[in-house]
């Protein structure tokens, strides 16, 4: 399945926030879904769900039980940052303000403005977190939708055009990523009894170090929950040299993001592009073995597509694949879930200007879609 709500779209411009994600991702992807590009191999395998209110008749539930709540929240954020979110423990009431403009970077290191143009937003940016919290939702529903499916093609599978806020930490965002809908996820699916163990199979450019830091955290407080890869750039931000500084200034330590390591770290050195495929197969593996047997009942993949070497963040140009090797990339990791029969939910993630729509478009036409309501 594919799920796309066009109500989830963050829409930053509205609030003046000026980095360059476009609202028309999801839309050009679709479009390129529905002119039959690539001809599938799996025609068929996915359909189009128009929603999470679509989605909610196929799982049996009401819509509103979809949403996400503070409760689910505070399985993997601490209770002082989102009491933040939720107006809560700041004199002057301004405590999701100040959390939005540290995790969407609006503010530099001199306190003044940065990518940020307030007097052009249409709207308060306080209400961004409305928004944020539907695409939690939205990544909560896939990872139902994947756990739903399968058939005689192959375990169930449902790629959802947003999500992936990997760099939000146990007690703030970053990164642009103001909460991790991939462990808030993950955590209330366990809650609910319908996951034990979770891999999260991180292939943004970027480490996924709030989410490595969430699920060593949740380990050691006797949850081992996820067991996490992450291939990313070796050197870039969050691991330049001055975030890694910064981080040990802060006293950080190793347990804490960018310094967490993920259970199995795939580094790659700009020009290793090379390397990047073999080293995944071979991290893939590892994870497996990691595993000691037991098979996990959900995999969530990361699939940004800051990767590709069309994309349109100078901060991700130390890793350059092509859209074939992305579409390898993803075909590789399809298929090891597959040939284990492990259902995957997938989530857009990392993609940046106006041909970030490209890799995942390229992947799914190569996995065949079906336009079925």
């Amino acid at each position: 399945m594919i799920l796309h709500d066009p109500a989830l779209a963050m829409s930053f411009p509205d609030y003046g926030i000026l980095i360059p994600v476009l609202d028309s991702r999801a839309a050009s992807v679709l479009d390129s879904l529905a002119s039959g590009s690539c001809a599938g191999r799996a025609a068929g395998r996915t359909r189009l769900v128009d929603g999470i209110r679509a989605a909610a008749p196929i799982l049996g539930e009401a819509p509103a039980s979809l949403a996400i709540s503070r409760a689910d929240l505070e399985r993997v954020h601490n209770g002082t940052f989102v009491s933040r979110l939720y107006g809560e423990g700041s004199g002057d009431g301004r405590g999701l303000e100040v959390a939005l403009l540290s995790a969407y970077e609006l503010i530099d290191a001199e306190g003044r403005l940065n990518r940020y143009e307030p007097d052009g937003a249409t709207k308060p940016l306080s209400a961004l977190f409305s928004t944020i919290l539907s695409q939690v939702a939205g990544t909560y529903t896939a990872c139902r939708l994947a756990l739903s499916g399968g058939d005689a093609s192959g375990p169930g599978f449902c790629y959802f055009l947003g999500g992936g806020m990997h760099h939000a930490r146990r007690d703030g965002g970053s990164g642009f990523c103001l909460v991790n809908d991939i462990m808030i996820a993950s955590a209330r699916l366990h809650s609910e009894g319908r996951v034990s163990l979770v891999w999260i199979i991180d292939v943004d450019a970027h480490k996924g170090d709030g989410t490595a830091e969430i699920a060593l955290g949740l380990r050691e407080a006797g949850s081992p929950l996820a067991l996490t890869l992450s291939a990313h750039m070796a050197s870039g931000w969050p691991l330049d040299a001055a975030s890694l500084e910064r981080a040990r200034r802060e006293g950080r330590g190793d347990k804490r993001a960018p310094l967490a390591a993920s259970d199995v770290e795939i580094p790659v050195e700009a020009g290793q592009e090379a390397e990047y495929l073999p080293r995944l197969r071979e991290g893939l593996a590892e994870l497996a073995s990691l595993s000691a047997g037991r098979k996990p009942d959900l995999a969530i993949v990361v699939d940004g597509a800051d990767v590709y070497e069309g994309d349109g963040l100078p901060s991700s140009e130390g890793l350059a694949l092509s859209l074939g090797a992305c579409v390898e990339r993803d075909e590789a990791i399809l298929g090891f879930l597959d040939a284990r029969g492990i259902p995957s939910a997938w989530l857009m993630a990392g993609g940046y200007g106006d041909r970030a729509w490209e890799p995942p478009a390229a992947f799914l036409n190569s996995i065949g879609v079906s336009r079925r309501a």
